[in-house]
């Protein structure tokens, strides 16, 4: 009889453990679309400062910003500075981070990319 006075343990224990298991699981999610979000601001400001580059002179800034908005999904929220000067062009994106459903809310805070190249001569 002693044997089953433990009946259920594994039922209970489970139960106990579920939301440990869930807020486990969010934040893994959480730390996932943080990475994702540094992985398209840097490549944002990559394709920015690409187009900046290729473009004529006078249309470089609107260039980059708009190929810095065009390599985005439409789920994050951001802006495209971009500069030119010196013979340089660089490109700053700062994109918001979504909390657990991109297109929804997101954090108080921004994840920075930040590229630059040569202006091209167009002689």
């Amino acid at each position: 009889m002693s044997g089953r006075r433990d009946e259920g343990q594994v039922t209970i224990e489970f139960l106990g453990m579920t939301p440990l298991i869930l807020i486990t699981l969010v934040l893994l999610w959480q730390f996932v679309l943080l990475g994702y979000t540094y992985t398209l601001a840097g490549n944002a400001a990559d394709e920015a400062v690409r187009a900046a580059t290729a473009a004529p002179p006078g249309e470089r800034e609107a260039a980059c910003e708009q190929a810095g908005l065009d390599k985005l999904p439409g789920a994050w929220t951001g802006q495209v500075d971009c500069a030119t000067g010196g013979g340089y062009v660089t490109a700053d994106v700062h994109l918001d981070v979504p909390v657990l459903f991109p297109g929804a809310i997101a954090f108080p805070f921004q994840v920075d990319g930040h590229a630059g190249a040569v202006e091209e001569d167009k002689d």
